[in-house]
């Protein structure tokens, strides 16, 4: 089916109004469209030229569209075009903001475009133009391909993002007429994925409304009641509001600051969340109110800072000191708590014009402080926002599956931020619970793959260390070291667990490809054949591996190799298939393959036809945990499907009904001479209950040379004796005798045990 996300709700082109209604529609347009011109004064006539071409065109394409609410669907564009002015976005921006729904909506093309406004406007329409076109098996695949679409134009040219916000307030601004459940679905994903982009690119007046509307939309019942008591709140402190105001402005000129004030009143949501996250009642938020001061000068943010601590006592811990250390979005400020004269908290925020433009604005006060030469201009803007979105782009990078790139997208939308140094004193802003290695990834994917250990502020730790503001850390690699699937338990950011995640798949591909080959070449010999050489592309046998390709439904002939290799089909049968197209192309089993094959099936068993375990094999080839099979068990291998292969004892309860239930799956594996790691296995003791016991129990295994990976001793107080159970580390059968013996001489052991599947 087609998962549409449009944000608003358009009559086919066939329905109309009356042409009384139409005349007047097209008035109320045309009128928009001049307050649009008004607000392009900083642009030349050239510009606004091409812009009324550019609104006459999206104009003539929207003819006969409508909004939900009866309004021709061209005054949406004419509003997201207005909000585009405000932040004095460049002509070709207005431009692509006019004409953003022309492509999606009216069936123009992007050749079409590129032939009236040039290439440079098409490719922002372009940009914003969702995948509504193609077929999503759901609405959530449509919306993330749709939002990866986007984020790749955003790298290309960060304008896009900042015409998709403007798009997406104003349909925010205008939702009234939208059924129920469409409101709160597009609430709920402007919370979740607008707002936080707003906040990263320091857009804040959109990113407070933003959020402010999807409340409103998500929650309208204690929206409706927040408004009432902030109402009535507001009434009760006009009084201390504006006694703060007046020792303010008194205090700056008794000190000959040229100042101005503005009071700030805490958004709806915010106190709403302060209220869920801290079990709040409303009367318990007293930071409801706040001042913004805005000086001519950096040093007189600070002179600013000295005034005000002494008119109030400011409160212990409640300082902050972003022009120092700026925010990941450029937001530069003093922040400070003071105790107001009734003893309340009041914020203040100390910054400059140009700071306070940043603050409001974001990325769009660039154009603002832009050069004489615009693209000079619009290449900083540019830049500034690649660094504060590079690991949103970096993710689509490694992340294919559409579900699992939103979800790391919205992990690294986290606003929340701790800022670390590295050891050379450059600042880096991660996500609040971030860890080493996180920061590790941050820096770059390179030092994250190889990352062993982590030093925070001189002192080693361990890697799921959540780190703190102002900590130091230093990451110690080796060329040896690779990530550890363990690590995204613990990851914080989107762009170290796509990393992390890119890089255990990579490395089970090429694991699943040699397993793959090794099994088919097996198979074939079961046939009395050799696995042709080359590939679908090169050499004699391409006829025969694109035939068999085609069968198998595979793009490639790796690709079926890495499926037979993750289980996902078997290798008898597509041998089977591959003997089949060999013997019309005139190939003859040969006796001698066939006869080993033979001698293969009676059980003995030469290496070079087995699977052969040795311990390096990676994610590929796991030990089943019901039976946790070690060198010199008998084993045999299962091939789940899309696990890869499943080593099991040959006696294990678990693996005979698998063999029942799936014999074709099973394969022969058997052991190499030497084994290149210790293999887990399951060890039960009880033991007498006493002081010392577990470090006794301790020092024995490690005096039989083997390791506790995992220990479990369960709770039984007052009981004389107690079962635990521990994972042992060991290289083979004979080495865990030797650990059993060791444990069995110790007078605190009754009962001791390898643990076997039930």
């Amino acid at each position: 089916m087609v998962a549409r996300a449009a944000s608003v709700t358009k009559k086919p082109r066939a329905v109309a109004p009356p042409a009384e209604a139409h005349g007047a529609h097209e008035d109320a347009a045309a009128a928009s469209f001049a307050a649009l011109v008004h607000r392009l004064d900083y642009l030349d006539p050239a510009d606004i030229k091409r812009i009324r071409d550019a609104y006459k065109y999206a104009d003539a394409a929207h003819l006969g569209q409508f909004r939900a609410s009866g309004e021709p669907y061209i005054t949406h564009p004419i509003a997201v075009a207005g909000l585009c002015a405000e932040w004095k976005l460049d002509a070709q921006a207005i431009m692509a903001a006019l004409m953003h729904d022309v492509m999606e909506d009216t069936g123009t093309t992007k050749v079409e475009l590129i032939e009236r406004f040039g290439a440079s406007t098409a490719e922002l329409v372009d940009g914003l133009t969702k995948l509504d076109k193609l077929q999503f098996s759901t609405r959530e695949e449509s919306q993330a391909e749709s939002f990866r679409k986007m984020l790749l134009a955003m790298a290309r040219d960060v304008r896009v993002v900042l015409i998709k916000l403007a798009d997406r307030l104003h349909n925010m601004r205008t939702m009234e007429s939208m059924p129920a459940d469409k409101r709160t679905r597009i609430a709920r994903e402007t919370l979740d994925i607008y707002a936080p982009i707003a906040h990263r690119l320091g857009l804040n007046q959109v990113y407070r409304e933003l959020q402010e509307l999807s409340f409103k939309y998500l929650l309208p019942w204690r929206f409706a009641a927040l408004t009432k008591a902030v109402q009535k709140a507001r009434g009760h402190r006009r009084d201390i509001v504006e006694r703060i105001r007046h020792d303010v402005e008194r205090a700056f000129k008794e000190a000959s600051i040229l100042v101005q004030i503005h009071s700030r009143e805490k958004t709806l949501y915010s106190i709403y969340r302060k209220m869920r996250e801290k079990h709040l009642s409303f009367a318990q938020v007293n930071d409801i109110f706040g001042f913004r001061i805005v000086v001519s000068t950096l040093p007189e943010c600070y002179l600013a800072l000295g005034v005000l601590h002494q008119l109030y006592k400011p409160m212990p811990g409640r300082f902050k000191d972003y022009i120092a250390i700026p925010k990941a979005n450029g937001y530069q400020s003093l922040h400070t708590t003071l105790v107001s004269p009734l003893g309340t908290p009041v914020e203040f925020q100390i910054r400059t014009e140009p700071m306070h433009m940043v603050a409001e604005k974001g990325i769009a006060a660039h154009w603002l402080y832009k050069a004489d030469n615009a693209g000079q201009g619009l290449t900083e803007a540019q830049r500034v926002g690649m660094v504060s979105l590079q690991s949103l782009i970096d993710i689509q990078d490694e992340t294919r599956d559409a579900a699992e790139f939103l979800e790391h997208v919205k992990i690294d939308l986290f606003p929340d931020a701790v800022y670390v140094f590295t050891p050379k004193s450059k600042i880096l802003a991660l996500p609040r619970g971030a860890t080493p290695v996180d920061f590790a990834y941050a820096i770059h994917s390179d030092i994250g793959d190889h990352t062993v250990a982590a030093k925070v502020n001189g002192e080693q730790v361990a890697l799921r260390t959540e780190l703190r503001s102002g900590d130091v850390v230093e990451i110690i690699t080796a060329p040896v070291s690779r990530p550890n699937p363990a690590w995204l338990n613990f990851v914080r950011t989107g762009r170290a667990r796509s990393k992390i995640r890119h890089y255990l798949k990579n490395m089970k591909q090429e694991e699943s490809l040699e397993l793959g080959e090794k099994l088919l070449a097996q198979a074939m010999r079961a046939e009395g054949l050799h696995l042709p050489p080359g590939d679908e592309t090169q050499g004699e046998a391409a006829p025969l591996w694109q035939a068999l390709v085609r069968w198998s439904g595979n793009r490639s002939r790796r690709e079926l190799m890495i499926d037979i290799g993750l289980g996902k089909k078997i290798a008898t049968i597509v041998a089977k298939r591959l003997a089949k197209l060999m013997a019309e192309a005139g190939a003859r089993p040969d006796a001698l393959t066939l006869s080993m094959s033979r001698y293969l099936h009676d059980d003995s068993t030469p290496a070079q036809t087995l699977v052969t375990l040795d311990g390096t094999e990676g994610a590929t080839v796991q030990m089943a945990t019901c039976c946790r099979p070690i060198p010199g068990d008998s084993i045999t291998g299962y091939l789940g499907r899309g696990e890869g292969l499943v080593v099991h004892t040959t006696d294990c309860h678990v693996g005979k009904r698998l063999f029942q239930r799936d014999s074709e799956r099973w394969i022969a594996v058997e052991w190499a001479e030497e084994m290149q790691r210790p293999f887990e296995t399951a060890v039960s003791l009880l033991v007498q209950s006493g002081k010392g016991v577990l470090a006794k129990i301790a020092q024995a295994v490690s005096e039989a040379e083997a390791d506790i990976t995992h220990i479990d001793m369960g709770h039984e107080p007052g009981h004389a004796t107690m079962e635990i159970r521990m994972l042992l580390a060991v290289r083979d059968r004979v080495h865990l005798a030797q650990v059993l013996r060791t444990l069995k001489r110790s007078p605190l052991v009754l009962r001791v045990a390898r643990v076997k599947p039930q």
